[in-house]
């Protein structure tokens, strides 16, 4: 097999792939031995065709069949003998099968080439988490209000499911402390993106981009749905509705990107979980320090 890649822009390459030989006579045999098998020709049983006439009669089925079996099967050896990142399927063209030769082109997109900042031991600041008696007292007084009772006692803990007034107290700085926690370390994950993509320059895919803000509108849609909006209100928004979230599509691939390729030099499986996998390495090995 021959490849020559021809760079079109920083995330686009041009692959001329050709191939000829044994490969190609064996998989034309193939496809005529199939097609043999069914081939209805007057004068013929089924299985009995003459080679000759078969070639005559059913060359472009058989082209058909070597194409529609080949062409993946020689573009991903391409692709991973020239170790091109793709990200989208490939644009096909100039096919072409004579004899016992078969070239063709596939125009990519690949992942963009990215010089990463240092992302080990990225400063954090954090505070000790605290649940005031202030805070609990709200919540009970919420609680309390939601159910339109006089007393916070144990007869009111008890009608919720708790063995006394003290335990569902504890129960509530848990849960307190558990929504702090959780609210902090998203803080947190969002200085370690800042700081990880602030000032990184590289030329983002725009099939990726084209393909969040399809997400986020279709969401943004759905949301105004359930909001009451009118069908075809909602239709007619969807172009408001590109251009305000094409900002948004743009940084959340520029931040995937990143995260991707940390993922690849610490082995990280690049599935559905690599984004939350490598904030919680980066969380690992970043440098906490306690906030004033």
């Amino acid at each position: 097999m021959k490849t020559d890649v021809k760079k079109i822009d920083n995330t686009k390459r041009e692959l001329a792939i050709e191939v000829e030989g044994e490969s190609i006579k064996n998989k034309l045999a193939e496809a005529f031995k199939k097609i043999q098998e069914n081939a209805k020709v007057p004068g013929f049983r089924p299985g009995h065709v003459p080679q000759d006439i078969l070639e005559k009669n059913f060359s472009r089925q058989a082209h058909e069949f070597v194409l529609q079996e080949l062409i993946p099967q020689f573009y991903q050896e391409a692709i991973k003998e020239q170790g091109l990142d793709v990200i989208d399927l490939p644009e096909i063209s100039e096919v072409k099968l004579e004899g016992s030769t078969l070239s063709f082109k596939a125009k990519v997109e690949i992942a963009p080439q990215i010089k990463l900042k240092d992302y080990k031991g990225i400063k954090v600041n954090y505070k000790k988490i605290e649940v005031s008696a202030d805070e609990i007292k709200r919540h009970l007084d919420s609680l309390k209000e939601s159910r339109k009772l006089d007393n916070l006692d144990d007869d009111f803990a008890r009608s919720i499911g708790y063995p006394n007034l003290g335990e569902l107290e504890k129960a509530l700085e848990r849960q307190i402390f558990i929504q702090k926690e959780n609210a902090q370390r998203q803080d947190i994950e969002s200085e370690i993106v800042e700081s990880l993509t602030k000032d990184l320059d590289f030329q983002i895919p725009q099939v990726m981009i084209n393909r969040q803000l399809q997400d986020l509108v279709r969401q943004a849609k759905v949301n105004l749905a359930m909001k009451g909006m009118e069908r075809s209100k909602v239709e007619e928004k969807e172009s408001e509705l590109s251009k305000e979230l094409q900002p948004q599509a743009k940084q959340q691939v520029k931040v995937y990107l990143v995260l991707a390729e940390i993922a690849k030099k610490e082995n990280i499986a690049l599935d559905d979980h690599m984004p939350q996998k490598v904030l919680e390495f980066l969380l690992k090995e970043a440098d906490w320090q306690a906030a004033a």
